[in-house]
């Protein structure tokens, strides 16, 4: 059973997990596998598994007696909460569609969303019943259960199970379908990394439960592999509470690694609770700097490949040394190949389509199941993807010669004095030029004046230039003082930036 993945683990702990196809029997599984072992936590109250499936089963209960027929949408707006982890897998493995509603939607959003997706019933967290205000569907407390408790239903691994928003492959916000067998091939995905993974992990879920890297890898994963999950309802506080959770894995975009780092520097490396081990990034581009970063504290920072429209987890890179530019092999039982330059994948973790939305979905899936991913990348002769672009963002030169803005900022990426930075289309002069934005890492300029932090940009960017076609120069840099403008997985907005 060799494989890249199943290699990373000790066999004993490989020969306990299995590819469970729907979030009922994956509910059933975790109960019985992980019984008494402690399953979620706020840091006051602790539940097991068999506690936290049994308050899972009163939820059922409550839900059933609403009177929702299966397929029948129910939206959770909450934060990082117990209440929502329960709620979401209450309403799945009860056979109804979950919609996990980003906490910050503003009230007006909150009652389209509910009506744009035939929501029945929406389960508030008890403090913003006042976002609810104006929907049409039944209102519910996100911590309702019924005293009796109900089993979980019969789904077919095709059936929806959850909507996410997603920005897609051309920056509209949709409604992404993923059906309960790509959300579990997803969260199985995410048992696989280097070392040790059963039982013996303490994750705090930093990031929210309406994105699926939230969702799928920091909480369906967890399960997986009977961690124990900390919720993170507010994220200073909870910050403050490293040293006392003492988590040995961590999920986090980089954004939020570049802040955990900023805190070492400030606190020192037990500011983290001295366990942590190993930290899984994604949601955006991982720049070598941060695993070297990591790597001087003793952490391992591991990072891959993945859209909502595919569960989140396509590929994952456990040699990060080795290709640090490469987001690692595809999952198993997923195919993947390179189409006019375009990735495109395939696999039981691909999506349903967009949510009546039949033009973009079919601009999005073949007819045969591949995903079009509206990424550029490569793979090399070992199998290891490598992304140099978005399609959306290629500049199209006066001459007509198409430019990936990425490509051209990786060697920026990879310097240690650039926190990030931005490519685009500029004008200088009247003419068409290409610039950069750099954002300095200023803790590295101390004492130092603009002028000259500017001039050591300018020198850097001529040093990148002589490597770069005449028609591909940056011709026009600026250095910023404030960050990026961002998005809510802490990518820079290259649309407002």
């Amino acid at each position: 059973m060799g494989n890249y993945f199943y290699d990373l683990i000790p066999a004993d702990e490989l020969a306990q997990l299995k590819y469970i196809s729907t979030i009922p029997e994956f509910v059933t599984w975790i109960e019985e596998k992980w019984a008494d072992r402690p399953a979620v936590s706020d840091t006051v109250v602790t539940y097991t598994y068999a506690q936290m499936c049994e308050r899972i089963a009163r939820r059922r209960a409550y839900l059933n007696g609403l009177g929702l027929q299966k397929g029948d949408k129910v939206a959770i707006l909450e934060k990082t909460s117990i209440d929502a982890v329960e709620m979401f897998l209450a309403v799945t493995s009860a056979g109804y569609v979950a919609i996990n509603l980003p906490a910050q939607l503003p009230q007006q959003a909150i009652v389209g969303c509910c009506m744009k997706f035939g929501v029945k019933v929406l389960a508030v967290r008890d403090e913003m019943k006042a976002l609810a205000e104006g929907v049409t569907c039944q209102v519910i407390s996100s911590t309702s259960m019924a005293e009796e408790k109900a089993p979980v239903v019969a789904v077919d691994k095709n059936d929806v199970a959850a909507i996410f928003f997603t920005g897609g492959t051309t920056g509209a916000p949709k409604g992404a379908l993923l059906p309960h067998r790509a959300i579990m091939r997803g969260s199985f995905n995410a048992c696989f990394a280097s070392g040790s993974q059963l039982c013996g992990h303490r994750q705090i879920c930093f990031l929210p439960l309406s994105h699926v890297f939230g969702l799928i890898y920091s909480t369906m994963g967890a399960f997986y592999t009977g961690a124990l999950w900390f919720s993170a309802e507010d994220m200073k506080q909870t910050i403050g509470k490293l040293p006392m959770i003492k988590p040995t894995k961590l999920v986090l975009v980089p954004g939020l690694c570049e802040i955990l780092l900023g805190l070492v520097k400030m606190y020192g490396p037990q500011f983290l609770g001295g366990d942590l081990k190993l930290v899984i990034s994604g949601a955006a581009n991982v720049p070598p700097k941060l695993v070297k970063e990591f790597d001087e504290i003793g952490i391992k920072l591991l990072f891959g490949y993945g859209m909502t429209e595919g569960a989140n987890l396509t590929s994952g890179n456990a040699d990060v040394h080795e290709r640090p530019t490469s987001v690692g092999k595809v999952y198993p039982e997923q195919e993947v190949k390179i189409v006019d330059g375009e990735l495109w994948y395939r696999g039981d973790n691909v999506f349903l389509g967009y949510y009546g939305n039949p033009e973009e979905t079919a601009k999005t899936l073949t007819e045969d199941g591949w995903l079009k991913t509206g990424d550029l990348a490569r793979i090399d002769e070992d199998g290891f993807i490598y992304i140099v672009g978005r399609i959306k963002n290629i500049i199209v030169l006066a001459n007509g010669e198409n430019v990936s803005p990425e490509s051209i900022e990786e060697p920026f990426n990879l310097a240690p004095e650039v926190r990030d930075c931005l490519v685009k289309e500029d004008n200088k002069d009247g003419s068409q030029v290409i610039a950069i934005e750099i954002l300095p890492r200023m803790e590295m300029f101390e004492g130092k004046k603009m002028e000259e932090i500017e001039a050591f940009f300018k020198n850097m960017v001529n040093e990148v230039n002589a490597t770069l076609p005449t028609t591909h120069r940056i011709t026009k840099v600026t250095v910023r003082t404030e960050d990026f403008k961002r998005t809510g997985a802490l990518k820079v907005d290259r649309k407002n930036s």
